[in-house]
């Protein structure tokens, strides 16, 4: 184990130390419990996520738990390994023989991307419970899966033994929501997979291949995970929340960039004028401008901004 790897673990173990336990799972794997009430934070989360916070480098769901005085289990894999390792099969049946999720009135899984998968696979293990899937994979088992060629990593990888095609393991939660962009074509067509009764598809436009960074960057996801802790998360509190991707400017930035290729220039004018008169922005203003000169030359009209109700 080299130094950085030291230094990690020693980390995690002093947080537990004061509040739970640290335990690690085979050699890619570990797990940090902290334990404080009767809600519990699920989450499946990667070091290089979890590094790339360069304020704390924590577990999101751990922060998020302890910001709220609730409980956090957060399962920890060194690279992207979806998760798949006996080690972590083995915990989870032990969790469950201990009929450890008992002790709490109300448990969120949480995972993005490999991360999603697993929140969903796992959940299994917590009858009742709230899933929060951001892009997941259903499984990239070959035989199911085989249009997905983005991870050739996994191609050793058993999608087929325990915990393994991820909606199936849905059926006894209370309620999943799966988060996508629509525009993103694998991401949806594994989202698909995911329909079932108990599952809210939430297809979010212009979010992008990484929706954990997309609603991070618009200031959401924490309260995504508060709703769903405070048994208050639904669709349409969500598509709230959803209203600050005006003021994000990775979304106005993507979907720009989808009028563009869609050759949409006089709403893509609008927009430019939109989000650079209201928010100030230099760059969409001067956009704006390129593109109303052209369609004047074009001989092409622009409508006049409207003005909002109860403006002067």
């Amino acid at each position: 184990m080299n130094k950085a790897d030291t230094d990690w673990r020693a980390r995690l173990e002093k947080i537990a130390d004061e509040t739970g336990y640290y335990e690690p799972l085979g050699a890619d794997h570990e797990v940090l419990f902290h334990d404080d009430s009767p809600v519990l934070i699920v989450s499946f989360e990667t070091r290089a996520q979890i590094e790339a916070d360069r304020e704390e480098a924590l577990p999101f769901g751990y922060k998020i738990a302890r910001d709220e005085g609730w409980s956090a289990l957060s399962v920890i894999a060194s690279d992207e390994s979806w998760f798949r390792d006996p080690a972590i099969y083995a915990y989870f049946d032990r969790l469950v023989d201990e009929a450890f999720f008992e002790d709490f009135d109300r448990v969120v899984f949480y995972g993005a991307g490999p991360g999603g998968y697993a929140a969903a696979a796992f959940s299994v293990a917590a009858p009742g419970a709230t899933v929060i899937a951001l892009a997941p994979q259903a499984t990239l088992d070959p035989t199911l899966a085989g249009w997905d060629d983005r991870f050739p990593q996994t191609r050793r990888m058993s999608f087929t033994d325990r915990y393994g095609f991820a909606p199936e393991m849905l059926d006894g939660v209370e309620r999943a929501f799966v988060f996508y962009d629509p525009f993103e074509r694998l991401d949806a067509m594994h989202a698909a997979l995911f329909a079932r009764p108990c599952v809210s598809l939430m297809p979010c436009r212009h979010i992008g291949p990484d929706p954990a960074a997309g609603l991070l960057d618009m200031d959401i996801l924490d309260e995504v995970l508060i709703a769903a802790g405070a048994g208050k998360l639904t669709p349409s509190l969500f598509w709230t929340f959803f209203r600050a991707r005006r003021l994000s400017k990775r979304y106005v930035i993507r979907l720009v960039d989808h009028l563009r290729r869609a050759r949409r220039p006089v709403l893509e004018a609008i927009l430019c004028r939109a989000v650079g008169t209201s928010q100030n922005r230099p760059k969409f203003r001067n956009r704006y401008e390129a593109l109303a000169q052209k369609l004047a030359e074009q001989g092409v009209e622009l409508p006049e901004p409207q003005e909002r109700a109860g403006a002067a």
